[in-house]
């Protein structure tokens, strides 16, 4: 993985977005800052000294990145809630914090606010050693909870299984059009396969496996995210239904040129629209957050991945395929017991 942190804020974000993530690293760093509301926090003078820059470089980063890093956790505090932390600080002495006795606003960082400035800092050799670390626990801390690989990462999802049986069954309605309904030789369920992958995420699928590094043992749909494949199942049962009304209207199979002008008409419809663009982005940028994998040709589609992503890939619902087809098979078991 290698990653221009300083230079992106998608990258930035996924990291910061990653809870599993983020707490390996707060783990590693081992921070000392002030207990407040259930967490720690750190004054900018404290971020300073860490960083070994001064306390206007950090007002700098605050002024240049301000909506960024008040995302991530960074705030002032003023009121009642500036008063509980001058508590805190009550019994400490260090000089960095004496001035906060008289101060009525104070802007603080938690820890992602403070990991997300030490992703900006370009002037300091600790924050780059801290950027350094940080991408080798975000590996870790991925490959820890997804058993040393993320290939079929997309199988984790709770909604994967159940897809992927759904999409199963509409390729077989899809190749029974195509093998009834076009006259072409068997090259045809490989042509329109890949007609159907280029018009939702515009890459064939040779072009796709190169991308994720898949080799020819490798099944290009069993790395689909559940999203994609229920596109792909609308694709392909639309799809194949309109061959076979056209080829029952003309009373033969299909010629490639009319065939190609259907697909051509069916997929232009606008109602493709805005699920092509959902998973374009879903598969851009999970993609690219979980499988360093970018796909060129729909790098605009490429947002951060969501703290729910991260629960649903890598957390405690997330699931090996082999565990659910387990599960699947004990309800299947108990649904034939009663009857």
């Amino acid at each position: 993985m290698s990653k221009g942190l300083t230079n992106s804020s998608i990258d930035r974000q996924n990291i910061l977005n990653n809870p599993y993530a983020v707490a390996e690293i707060e783990k590693a760093a081992g921070i000392q800052g002030i207990p407040f509301e259930g967490k720690t926090v750190l004054l900018k003078e404290q971020v300073a000294t860490f960083f070994e820059v001064t306390a206007r470089t950090i007002d700098n980063y605050i002024e240049k990145f301000s909506d960024e890093l008040r995302q991530n956790g960074y705030e002032v505090l003023r009121g009642n809630r500036l008063k509980q932390l001058k508590l805190s600080l009550s019994g400490q002495s260090d000089h960095e914090i004496d001035f906060v006795t008289k101060t009525t606003a104070l802007g603080v960082f938690d820890f992602r606010s403070f990991l997300n400035l030490a992703m900006l800092i370009s002037e300091s050799e600790r924050a780059r050693l801290l950027r350094q670390a940080i991408l080798d626990i975000v590996i870790d801390t991925i490959n820890q909870r997804t058993g040393g690989g993320t290939k079929y990462i997309n199988q984790r999802d709770e909604d994967f299984l159940h897809s992927a049986f759904v999409e199963e069954n509409y390729r077989k309605q899809f190749t029974d059009a195509l093998k009834d309904c076009v006259a072409m030789g068997n090259f045809k369920y490989a042509v329109y396969t890949d007609k159907i992958y280029v018009s939702i995420f515009r890459e064939k699928a040779s072009e796709y496996r190169k991308i994720l590094k898949l080799d020819n043992r490798d099944n290009v749909r069993a790395t689909f995210y559940a999203e994609v494949l229920d596109l792909i199942a609308s694709y392909e049962s639309g799809f194949g239904d309109l061959l076979q009304q056209q080829a029952t209207v003309k009373g033969r199979k299909l010629t490639t040129w009319e065939v190609d002008g259907l697909f051509k008409t069916f997929e232009s419809q606008a109602h493709w629209k805005p699920l092509i663009e959902k998973a374009r982005m879903k598969m851009a940028s999970r993609d690219l957050a979980f499988r360093d994998a970018l796909h060129l040709q729909l790098k605009e589609y490429v947002t951060p991945v969501r703290r729910e992503d991260y629960e649903r890939f890598l957390g405690e619902k997330s699931k090996e395929l082999a565990e659910r087809l387990e599960d699947a098979k004990d309800v299947m078991k108990r649904l034939k017991e009663r009857e």
